[in-house]
């Protein structure tokens, strides 16, 4: 019977809480506003860090989770060539040696230098902006993934010479040659003209920004003798184990080999650094961890403001319903009866603004991970989180005007006017 009472009790008190927001729709709307804008950002950032975790999951997942890189020195910032440190100057560069060396252990079953470049390509006139140009081999799509859509790779008679051939993105392909069909065309890169033996479409990554895309992918041999290649920051080993060879095995073989190829004495530190997919993972978390933090610090100070917003307009309904107060005391209502009316008033207030907040939230977040063309699905989670945090402002900031409202003397309440 008491359950039955307590939930008549919060049916009429849901009830009234909703006929004082139809009296005062103007004030209660503006109080909604402040907790719609908290929570709206709550979801729009948690929708777009899950589209965009799951993004990166997926371009490791393509890349090859096994694959890691033999770097001179991994730095989050390019470092300036001209202007390098002493400790980075006193590392030797990566040579094919070096890959040789590594592809020879019994553990590895792909070792390769790689080279990375921007350049623009050119055909008649029609140019794109700086795109990240490869200097690789045939095995490029296995080690990066992504489709050869047309055409074909290397040959190995192509990689020994430094053919001057190229394997062309399929989106900049159709920038720079229209309609027209592009395969044994000449396109120049980086102003060096080169014939197009294949189309390939490259595995979608939103973190690639302009300068990074990959444009196309040309035998290292080619790249090493026409262009000016960075080997401090664009100079690389593409390393991948053989099957049932974990990753740390892997990595364990290649420092071994490289030390003694470097005759490294025991006590000295590597003059070289690995980058596994693992590392490159914990990057873009660690980036999109603070970009989250960030926001919720401003979502958190939207809600403080909606929140303190409640607070406010209950305590101006309080004064307004001084006499309403009179007559539900004087017929018996108990302080406890008072005070969770207003309370549920003020969840009220909240609850329907955290529902508005997270459907505006979704949606917004729907939008910007389509425009960044990354699958996103609703964050549950975070959604009942959202649910919980708006109904919890509404107690909290709500306990001050009701209690106020259920202190009030009923003789003194009735004569107010």
């Amino acid at each position: 019977m008491t359950r039955r009472i307590s939930l008549d009790q919060l049916r009429e008190n849901v009830g009234i809480a909703l006929d004082s927001l139809r009296v005062s729709k103007l004030r209660a709307s503006l109080t909604i506003l402040g907790v719609v804008i908290g929570v709206a950002t709550v979801m729009t950032m948690a929708t777009i860090v899950t589209g965009v975790r799951d993004q990166i999951l997926n371009t490791i997942e393509s890349a090859g989770p096994t694959t890691f890189y033999v770097m001179k020195i991994f730095s989050t910032t390019p470092l300036n060539p001209d202007q390098l440190p002493r400790s980075v100057r006193i590392r030797p560069d990566l040579n094919a040696a070096d890959a040789e060396r590594l592809k020879r252990l019994p553990q590895i079953a792909y070792a390769s230098i790689w080279s990375q470049l921007q350049a623009r390509l050119n055909h008649n006139g029609v140019r794109t902006r700086d795109v990240a140009v490869f200097g690789a081999d045939e095995r490029y799509q296995e080690i990066q993934g992504g489709e050869l859509l047309e055409g074909r790779w290397f040959t190995k008679a192509e990689l020994r010479a430094g053919a001057p051939v190229v394997v062309l993105e399929i989106d900049h392909a159709k920038q720079i040659f229209g309609r027209e069909r592009p395969l044994d065309k000449t396109v120049q890169i980086g102003g060096r003209p080169v014939t197009i033996v294949g189309l390939y479409q490259a595995p979608a990554n939103i973190f690639a920004p302009p300068g990074q895309q990959v444009g196309a992918i040309l035998p290292f041999e080619f790249t090493w003798r026409a262009y000016k290649i960075d080997k401090t920051n664009a100079l690389f080993i593409a390393v991948k184990p053989r099957v049932g060879i974990t990753v740390m095995d892997a990595e364990e073989a290649v420092t071994v080999a490289l030390r003694e190829l470097r005759r490294l004495r025991p006590g000295q530190q590597n003059n070289f650094d690995l980058l596994s997919q693992d590392q490159i993972l914990k990057v873009f978390m660690s980036i999109t961890d603070v970009f989250f933090l960030v926001m919720i610090v401003l979502a958190s100070v939207a809600l403080m403001v909606g929140g303190i917003g409640v607070m406010a307009i209950m305590m101006v309904s309080v004064t307004a319903r001084t006499r309403e107060i009179g007559i539900r005391k004087a017929l018996g209502a108990t302080r406890r009866d008072i005070l969770l009316q207003f309370l549920i008033e003020a969840c009220t207030l909240t609850g329907i603004g955290g529902l508005l907040g997270i459907l505006v939230g979704l949606l917004a977040g729907r939008a910007v991970t389509m425009l960044m063309n990354v699958q996103a699905h609703a964050p549950l989670a975070e959604t009942l989180i959202a649910v919980a945090v708006s109904v919890g402002i509404g107690v909290v900031f709500g306990v001050v005007p009701a209690r106020r409202a259920a202190r009030l003397d009923p003789i003194e309440a009735l004569r107010y006017e």
